[in-house]
């Protein structure tokens, strides 16, 4: 009803910031050519950032865009988690409601957590990506969103962000790849104090290249005068503007307010101090606008009409004049989304605030909160449980603060909002001791909290009283307990520690095995992610702790730890009983997750002890539960540790299958860090199978996807690979560092050290270093191989081996070579060969040693190349049938250097493929040393027309390969064939038979040697 109310202090001429709104111009132009563009606009309290954001709204209007605002809500201290997003996307939803839930499909419940009107959200519990996940999906909404219009999504004072907000922020800056979207936040950067939590943000984004950062300076002198003529209507005296330029400094707001002090010629122009001038002004409305003002001023950002109404106690017509005389002063306004009033700036809203006594502020707060009580309906939904707990805590009402701040936490709890739920429980451990004895014993766990079990004698069973755990009261450990796990999940690592090092203490005067057990797990969770330990210590204390308890969900989480840990730092028979008992005890209390997470573990550590096909079998049963349940804690895990053990296996090509699956899948679900394991994983497989340059796409995106440091090791450690392969080798010792400061030394693990070893001392032998390639070997053989090692332990020996074979002749290498081959042989003759590709590297070990000895022979690298012949590893088989190549040469037969021949040229056709240039290098010296000929002289009395004639292939076999050639697996030829996926499979065997090749990769490497498949314009394999 106030809206047609207009204050004479905002000028109607829009001054200044040209360049400024010319740079957010530009930037909506790149965002319509479908380049999302990320900006900051920073400025002291009152320069004007606002206003520019209002004209750069209007015009992007103008061209067709859609504009979603959104401000930080400020509740005194406390900001609403995702308050700017929330309203941002519920202004999408209002304007673009088919468009916005076409891009949710599927994904509605998560978003809910943003946005209500999507659906119902989902259980508020504790997910370790559940954050993660709900970031992801977002930055994929607005990137649907925005894919077929223009999209702005404008969030205002930052400065009031509250720690979800910023995350989620940072989140969207540094991962929005497509769209038509702009995203520009406002922040006051005079508030932005050294320990202002704004400030990391700032300068993470700082270092973002696709983030621009703008400061809104202050007006000059002319600049200043045009504002103040746009305010009086009229040209203000020369001396005016001098007056008012000097005494605001240029400040917009200042300036507003001294020329309307001016113009009313009231002694407010007269005050020495611009923060009097602000008070003054309330101070000359009529005492009901005053008290209005007063009340606004306590009650947040902004205060619904109702509310407003409920705690002021006003006539309904007097306080209609109250605040028609406040908003005719300029000092409220209505609220541009809704019915009620904010302040007009912030300033002044809070020189009003800061004039309040204690006792009007805590009176103030205890009727909003009344009032809240009484009428829910009061404020949106979404805001209810938040600004309820706000205000009886700022009433100091520590009897109503303390259950409202519950149940605020567990709101926030819902929304992964783990930052502002962390705060909450500190402050609800704040108020336990001055809330009344009967507010406590009427608190239940069961409503507040999710982690952690009930005191030992309240455990159903665990006593004589047998009481049932949901009329136990709340204890301060249970606040405690989920306060440890919020801080982990928000990154506040630190404040959890503290946290669980106080309840240990708690507990020590007050035993509960149970109970301290779990700390301790949280402990050694916390321990590890902080690179303050391997975390064992910690989880032996709480295996300690549960041994001889009866089963329950801390026990078997932390048997389930125990042998997760094992597996992947000590494998061997006590893992597996760990990995049993906590399956067993997970199905006995029905911990679901617990129990997929041991399975995988369990399934895992048999594929490593050398029972395969059970274990795969296990791996895959659990896979396929996670997939049909739905099981998102699970997914990630389900679908990594599979298609790894298949790779230990030398099963890459089915490994492959999955993993691509399993990127679909944590895409789908937004499981970052699992998601940048699986690509780690694929670019592993991927090698393995000699598609290099798909190997280093997906290991690029293991780089770039995950937020977690190992993943991106991972995908560091092979593009190192590939490039060392390539004979990239400075570049490839550069990625060889990152990846070892990725994974970092605080936690050692054989699956990521003996990898790091391998590959230096790769390097270090071809840079002509053999000192250190042993002294590399030296320390992983002083380390030892624990038993399931065996997948990462064959290829280090296998490098060594070659060192040492390659250094053979050398007058420096020959010092202590002899001691070297004894200890390569003797860790080689203990590790267990039970899986094919382990077999192979035994065999090629053993060559390799003879090699170095100079005693090795046809028969022995014939073996080996048999060997690999039976695998899918391209790069592996030419490596060794160059070897055999080498030493049938030097047998020096005819018939032997018809065989070399045909290796070489095998060799050769896979090398050149995969641009393993020093391969290529070795095996065209050797051909060059030899006299032969790599490729067929043709013989043109019968040379065919076509080259695939001459390898004897049909039309379908020729349609076949050329599929094989562009790296289609069995169904994709299928499906593109018309055929089904087994006559695809007899076709692939066939071609690999008349090539004389034992793998699809081999098969494209013979392909693209012949030129059977010419690329087309863009490169890629005709198809």
């Amino acid at each position: 009803m106030l809206w047609l109310v207009e204050t004479r202090s905002v000028s109607p001429v829009f001054v200044g910031r040209a360049d400024e709104l010319q740079t957010l111009n530009d930037a909506l132009a790149r965002a319509a050519a479908g380049e999302p563009q990320a900006l900051l606009l920073g400025g002291e309290a009152g320069v004007g950032k606002t206003r520019l954001v209002e004209e750069f709204a209007t015009a992007a209007g103008c061209v067709g865009a859609v504009v979603a605002l959104g401000g930080c809500v400020e509740i005194g201290a406390d900001g609403l988690p995702f308050a700017p997003f929330s309203t941002a996307l519920r202004a999408l939803h209002r304007a673009l409601p088919d468009a916005l839930a076409t891009a949710a499909a599927g994904q509605e419940e998560e978003l809910a957590r943003l946005l209500p009107e999507f659906a119902e959200a989902g259980p508020g519990r504790h997910e370790e990506e559940g954050m993660a996940r709900l970031f992801e999906l977002t930055a994929r909404l607005l990137e649907r969103v925005a894919a077929d219009r223009t999209v702005v999504v404008a969030l205002e004072d930052l400065h009031w962000a509250d720690a979800s907000t910023r995350h989620l922020l940072a989140y969207l800056f540094r991962t929005l790849r497509t769209g038509r979207l702009v995203v520009l936040a406002t922040y006051r950067s005079d508030d932005i104090h050294r320990r202002h939590p704004l400030r990391p943000l700032l300068a993470e984004l700082d270092r973002l290249r696709t983030v621009r950062r703008l400061e809104l300076g202050r007006f000059n002198r002319a600049e200043v005068g045009r504002q103040i003529a746009g305010i009086l209507a009229a040209e203000p005296a020369p001396a005016q503007v001098d007056e008012i330029f000097e005494r605001s400094d240029g400040n917009a707001f200042f300036v507003e307010e001294l020329a309307v002090a001016a113009h009313e010629g009231c002694a407010t122009g007269l005050t020495d101090s611009l923060r009097d001038l602000l008070l003054v002004r309330v101070e000359g409305m009529p005492e009901s606008a005053q008290q209005v003002a007063r009340i606004v001023a306590e009650g947040g950002s902004t205060v619904e009409h109702r509310l407003l109404a409920a705690v002021a106690r006003f006539a309904e017509d007097d306080l209609i004049e109250a605040l028609r005389a406040a908003v005719h002063a300029g000092i409220l306004a209505p609220a541009p989304d809704g019915d009620g009033y904010r302040f007009r700036h912030s300033l002044v809203r809070e020189a009003v605030g800061d004039d309040l006594l204690p006792g009007e502020r805590s009176r103030l707060n205890r009727r909003y909160a009344e009032a809240l009580e009484a009428d829910p309906t009061l404020v949106p939904a979404g805001e209810r449980v938040m600004r309820l707990a706000s205000y009886w805590y700022r009433a100091h009402e520590a009897a109503k603060a303390l259950p409202a701040v519950l149940e605020a936490s567990v709101t926030a709890r819902r929304r992964h909002a783990y930052s502002e739920q962390l705060r909450l429980l500190e402050r609800a451990m704040e108020l336990w001791d001055t809330a009344p004895e009967d507010i406590r014993a009427a608190l239940r766990p069961v409503d507040y909290t999710e982690v952690y079990p009930p005191p030992l004698s309240e455990r159903r069973g665990g006593t004589p009283s047998g009481c049932d755990p949901a009329t136990a009261p709340l204890r301060y450990l249970d606040l405690m307990a989920e306060a440890a796990v919020a801080g982990r999940l928000c990154g506040e690592r630190e404040r959890a520690l503290k946290i669980t090092k106080r309840a240990l203490r708690l507990l020590d005067d007050d035993p509960d095995p149970l109970r301290a057990a779990w700390f301790w797990v949280q402990r050694s969770r916390l321990v590890q992610s902080l690179a303050r330990g391997d975390g064992w210590q910690e989880l032996g204390t709480a295996q300690e702790l549960v041994r001889g308890l009866p089963p329950s969900e801390v026990h078997a989480e932390v048997l389930a730890m125990v042998a997760g840990w094992s597996m992947l730092h000590e494998p061997g028979p006590e893992a597996v009983t760990a990995a049993e008992r906590a399956v067993e005890y997970a199905r006995m209390v029905g911990a679901s997750d617990i129990e997929l997470n041991a399975r995988l573990t369990l399934g895992g550590l048999m594929v490593d002890a050398g029972d395969i096909e059970a274990g795969l079998a296990e791996m895959y049963e659990v896979r396929d539960l996670v997939v049909e349940q739905g099981r998102t804690g699970v997914l990630g895990r389900s679908h990594i540790n599979l298609p790894s053990s298949l790779e230990g296996v030398g099963r890459s090509e089915e490994a492959v299958g999955i993993l691509r699956e399993g990127v679909r899948r944590t895409e789908r679900a937004g499981l970052l860090e699992s998601q940048g394991w699986v690509w780690s994983n694929l670019a592993e497989s991927l090698y393995s199978l000699g598609r290099w340059d798909e190997a280093v796409e997906a290991a690029m995106k293991a780089r770039t996807t995950a937020p977690a440091a190992k993943p991106s090791g991972g995908g560091c450690f092979h593009c190192a690979a590939i490039q060392f392969a390539r004979g990239q080798v400075t570049e490839a010792a550069r990625l060889l560092a990152e990846a070892r400061a990725s994974y970092g030394t605080h936690d050692p693990m054989p699956q990521n050290n003996l990898p790091l070893a391998r590959l230096a001392v790769g390097i270090a032998a071809a840079e002509g270093r053999l000192p250190d390639a042993r002294a590399e070997l030296d320390r992983a053989l002083d380390t030892g191989f624990p038993p399931g090692t065996q997948r990462f332990a064959w290829p280090l020996l296998l490098a060594a081996a070659e060192a040492e074979a390659g250094a053979r002749g050398l007058p420096a290498a020959e010092a202590g070579r002899a001691e070297v081959l004894q200890r390569l042989f003797h860790a080689a003759k203990h590790l267990t060969t039970d899986a094919p590709i382990w077999l192979a590297h035994d065999k090629w070990i053993r060559a390799e040693l003879h090699r170095a000895e100079g005693r090795d022979t046809p028969d022995a690298w014939s073996d080996v190349v048999s060997a690999f012949e039976a695998l899918e590893r391209p790069y592996d088989l030419a490596r060794v049938r160059h070897r055999l190549a080498e030493v049938l040469l030097t047998a020096g037969g005819e018939d032997e250097r018809d065989r070399a021949t045909a290796l070489l040229r095998l060799a050769h056709a896979v090398a050149a493929h995969l641009g393993a240039r020093p391969l290529t290098d070795a095996v065209t010296l050797l051909a060059q040393r030899a006299r032969l000929p790599l490729t067929p002289a043709p013989d043109h009395r019968t040379a065919p027309t076509d080259p695939a004639d001459s390898l004897g292939l049909t039309t379908r076999e020729r349609d076949v390969l050329r599929l094989v050639s562009a790296g289609r697996t069995n169904r994709q030829i299928a499906e593109e064939l018309f055929i089904s996926p087994k006559t695809a499979s007899v076709h692939v065997s066939n071609i690999l038979a008349k090539l004389g090749v034992s793998g699809r990769g081999e098969a494209a490497a013979v392909a693209h040697r012949m030129g059977l498949f010419p690329a087309d314009m863009t490169g890629a394999p005709a198809v």
